[in-house]
């Protein structure tokens, strides 16, 4: 069983889908797919010259977030991995399966479709991480079971307690932070941006709508224009290492 390649999936509201794809498409110098599913709930970020590595759903509840896809040799064989380590199913589809790790996070097993070839920096910075804000009860059980899962990948601890990173090998476009958070709330995921410049990009993204939530010493909270969080973080664009010490 290999993981080939993996997704960032923007999750918005149906109603806020539009815009969303208008965002995301202008800060990631992407253009938006055809619609595709049965309500027509997906769409791929396209990238000239390269392989799509981020997708946006429309949810029909909820506030929406971000969740990872992984494209696999062996769906099977991955699920049956995931379900191991204490994976639950959320749905079987014919050749997919959405799956939930122990603290609740979706993430979904998907077959490979040849993607190789890694999107470029966008005016340097680049989406390349969905963090995971897990609860401190069942925060070293998620990360067991990530760690567990992508066996192969590079899982060291990050420079702050709070954050544990699993790195992909090289080529592979996204990558997985989990964050212990400070209270007991359900587990959720956002999106991070490596940013050679926090503030260069932060002020573009608000040019085409996006709003500052809080500002820290090595990331920014931003929120987009349908009102879903990520993250500006200052981490090296083509490396996605951190340029100074810091949790992401």
């Amino acid at each position: 069983m290999s993981i080939r390649w993996t997704y960032a999936f923007i999750d918005r509201p149906a109603l806020h889908a539009e815009r969303a794809g208008e965002f995301w498409t202008a800060v990631t110098g992407t253009r938006r797919s055809a619609a595709r599913g049965d309500d027509g709930e997906f769409t791929t970020l396209l990238a000239d010259g390269a392989d799509a590595c981020v997708k946006l759903q429309a949810v029909a509840s909820g506030e929406g977030g971000a969740h990872l896809d992984f494209s696999v040799d062996d769906v099977p064989g991955f699920v049956a991995s995931a379900l191991r380590l204490g994976a639950g199913t959320v749905a079987g589809h014919e050749g997919w399966a959405v799956l939930r790790s122990p603290a609740g996070q979706l993430f979904c097993a998907v077959p490979w479709q040849g993607e190789s070839v890694r999107p470029p920096v966008v005016r340097d910075s680049r989406l390349d991480q969905v963090c995971v804000d897990v609860p401190p009860s069942v925060y070293d059980a998620e990360v067991a079971f990530w760690c567990g899962l992508l066996s192969g990948w590079d899982a060291p601890p990050a420079l702050l307690p709070e954050f544990h990173v699993v790195r992909p090998p090289a080529g592979l476009p996204v990558r997985i932070l989990l964050q212990r958070l400070e209270e007991e709330r359900p587990v959720s995921a956002h999106l991070d941006l490596a940013c050679a410049d926090i503030g260069v990009t932060r002020a573009r993204h608000e040019e085409f709508g996006a709003t500052c939530v809080a500002a820290f010493d090595h990331w920014t909270v931003m929120r987009d224009p349908t009102g879903g969080t990520y993250c500006l973080t200052g981490r090296d664009p083509q490396t996605g290492s951190p340029r100074r010490s810091g949790g992401s």
